[in-house]
């Protein structure tokens, strides 16, 4: 890594948009790192569902996925700066809640929220880029997640074509490929592209 990797990513706010399989799961990876900020979105509780392939506990099912996040992050990382928001996203939500990331991770389920977020950022925050996923249920086929540049601001994880369906469910193996795609596309980017934003925004 270059020397001034450290720097960035310990000046860096990344917010991540949904803790489910995704979110649950980019977050602990960027918290390894010690990424500066981390803004945490969801509404949702843990369901016993969810522990098949989300970064939650027995012990914690019924709880609130941001509580449970911001538990299991601190455990890695005590003094780990954490926002953690209870909030269902709307286009002025998004605006709001992320006006200080300088990336924004989409890692919702639902293909209108995907759509939204995706929108909103690009055409209402013009200097973020946002690291979106498409297509990553099943099992197997690993190497067929990679990681695509749309647009200067829009990089796209997955396949682009597995959906969920009958004999398709989602999986903690190629879930957990999609989430540490986009954490590495967001490291990448805090290191490489956003080295003089943040050396600026820092002095």
């Amino acid at each position: 890594m270059a020397p001034h990797t450290f720097f960035e990513l310990k000046n860096a706010v990344v917010g991540i948009a949904g803790l489910g399989g995704l979110g649950s799961n980019v977050a602990v990876a960027l918290t390894r790192l010690k990424v500066g900020k981390l803004i945490l979105v969801d509404f949702d509780v843990v369901e016993e569902s969810n522990l098949s392939r989300q970064n939650y506990f027995t012990d914690q099912v019924g709880c609130h996925k941001v509580d449970a996040s911001l538990e299991n992050l601190r455990r890695i990382h005590p003094e780990a700066n954490l926002d953690g928001r209870k909030v269902r996203l709307t286009p002025e939500k998004v605006v709001e809640i992320f006006k200080d990331a300088h990336v924004i991770a989409e890692c919702f389920d639902r293909a209108d929220q995907k759509q939204m977020i995706v929108e909103t950022v690009l055409t209402q925050m013009p200097e973020v880029p946002i690291v979106s996923v498409s297509g990553l249920a099943g099992y197997g086929r690993s190497n067929e997640i990679v990681t695509r540049r749309i647009s200067d601001r829009l990089l796209l994880v997955g396949d682009t074509v597995s959906g969920i369906g009958p004999g398709v469910p989602l999986t903690a193996p190629r879930v957990g490929i999609a989430a540490y795609h986009q954490a590495n596309a967001i490291t990448e980017l805090l290191v490489n592209e956003l080295h003089t934003k943040l050396t600026r925004s820092a002095t």
